[in-house]
Formats: structure tokens, C-alpha cells, sequence
């Protein structure tokens, strides 16, 4: 289960039934995933660009860029970018990293 994609309806970490939530967390929860969307969000990148810009081996981006594509959240031609379902994420990823704002003003006022 480690090497392969994460994919609703296979089990995952958290998940022996692969709900679609469970197989999207487990997903972007590994090394690098977060970061390598994160560092797409506004261009195109390079294998050699996104590698200085994410600060991970080789090997391991092989592996995330992989999966992330297999996945429908990335997609390849000159370098890498976020495709559409990708951006998606980002969209609603926005709420929730507006919450995280929330919270580090609530935990840096205690």
C-alpha cells in the first residue's frame, strides 16, 4: 500500500474501506505532496525548478509527481502544473488555510 496511489475504494491509511476523503488524505499527506501542489499554485514548473523550489530528493519527487498525476492533480508537458482538478483543490483548500490563520492569530493571543 505505501508505494501505490492513493485511490477511493482501496484501503488507505485511516481506511480499510477507501473513502473517497480517507484516499485524498492519505494522499496529500505524504512527504512532499503538500509542497509540490503548494509550489505549482500560480506557474508551470520544471523537474530541476520544482525539485530547488520543494526542497526534496530526486526520488522522492519522482514518486509524489507520479502519484499526483495519476491521481488527476497534475499534469506534465514542458514542466509541471496544476491541472484542473488540481486547481480545484487549491479552491477548496482556501477556506481552510483561512482558518489556519485564524487559529495561529488565536494561539499567538493566549
Amino acid at each position: 500500500m505505501k508505494n501505490e496511489a492513493s485511490r477511493p475504494g482501496r484501503p488507505v491509511r485511516g481506511s480499510k474501506t477507501g473513502r473517497p476523503i480517507m484516499a485524498a488524505l492519505d494522499l496529500l499527506g505524504r512527504r512532499g505532496s503538500l509542497r509540490i501542489l503548494w509550489e505549482l499554485r500560480e506557474a508551470s514548473l520544471t523537474f530541476r525548478e520544482l525539485q530547488a523550489a520543494a526542497e526534496l530528493p530526486p526520488a522522492t519527487l519522482n514518486t509524489r509527481l507520479r502519484e499526483l498525476r495519476e491521481a488527476g492533480l497534475v499534469e506534465a508537458d514542458d514542466g509541471y502544473k496544476l491541472s484542473k482538478l488540481g486547481q480545484q483543490l487549491r479552491a477548496a483548500v482556501a477556506p481552510l488555510s483561512e482558518w489556519a490563520q485564524t487559529w495561529a492569530k488565536s494561539l499567538a493571543a493566549r
